[in-house]
């Protein structure tokens, strides 16, 4: 296993292995994105109280869950390039931040479509609203702290920091709902006794939580990919890379 992790350390080895990644993760998110829309959309029953408007759960809590989930990776990466000065963990860390402030736009967006008609407004500032908010700004803070410092190594150890310390956010806006009276309803799926949704309404929301992460994959890996060209474009194995055959 370390031997593959020291392997996977190499920038070539990880250029060849993320570009057979990537086909199977972008299939299996296509399918799976598509069944669990489908499952959810049509086939799951309505909410007794809700209605069909319950529906757009199958985005929403998807992409909550992976602005959170993307944010802890970026974070960790970001850690491990600053502590051992592994360049591809920089280039995970700062290929995550697009993706990640994408997802939480997402869940911000559906969020207010959902909460229009559930608590007749389409924005409060309520605990989990707010520290969800102050995520997108962490990850916009990265991406624009990045892109504002011209030497790439630099840049992706001062963004490390700046994701390292906004990782105190992360339990923030898990735990929001219990530690103060919100209008945003309390966990369902991760209880630990049980989820409070039925198997028919689960089953779909999974689905598209797995479809989810596969695309997350698939899409970090292609702009590590593109990322990594450019900082080896020097390289001796870019530059057998890129000649005519």
């Amino acid at each position: 296993m370390m031997r593959f992790i020291h392997r996977l350390a190499s920038p070539k080895y990880f250029y060849d292995v993320a570009g057979r990644i990537v086909p199977w993760a972008g299939w299996g998110a296509l399918i799976l994105i598509l069944v669990g829309a489908y499952w959810g959309l049509v086939e799951a029953p309505a909410d007794y109280q809700q209605g069909d408007s319950f529906r757009i759960i199958y985005v929403h809590v998807p992409a909550a869950w992976m602005s959170l989930f993307i944010y802890v990776v970026m974070a960790a990466a970001g850690a491990i390039g600053l502590v051992w000065r592994i360049k591809l963990a920089e280039i995970i860390a700062i290929a995550s931040a697009p993706i990640g402030a994408s997802f939480t736009f997402l869940a911000l967006v559906t969020g207010s479509l959902w909460g229009k008609p559930m608590w007749g407004t389409w924005w409060v500032w309520d605990a989990r609203l707010t520290s969800e908010l102050i995520l997108l700004f962490l990850y916009l803070g990265v991406m624009a702290l990045y892109g504002a410092v011209e030497d790439k190594r630099m840049a992706s150890r001062a963004a490390a920091i700046l994701a390292i310390v906004g990782v105190v956010n992360i339990p923030i806006i898990h735990y929001s709902v219990e530690w103060w009276n919100t209008l945003h309803q309390g966990p369902t799926v991760t209880k630990l006794d049980k989820p409070s949704i039925a198997p028919e309404m689960l089953w779909p929301l999974l689905i598209m939580a797995v479809g989810f992460q596969l695309y997350y994959v698939a899409t970090v890996l292609m702009r590590a990919r593109v990322e990594l060209l450019e900082r080896e474009r020097n390289s001796r194995w870019v530059q057998e890379l890129v000649q005519p055959r």
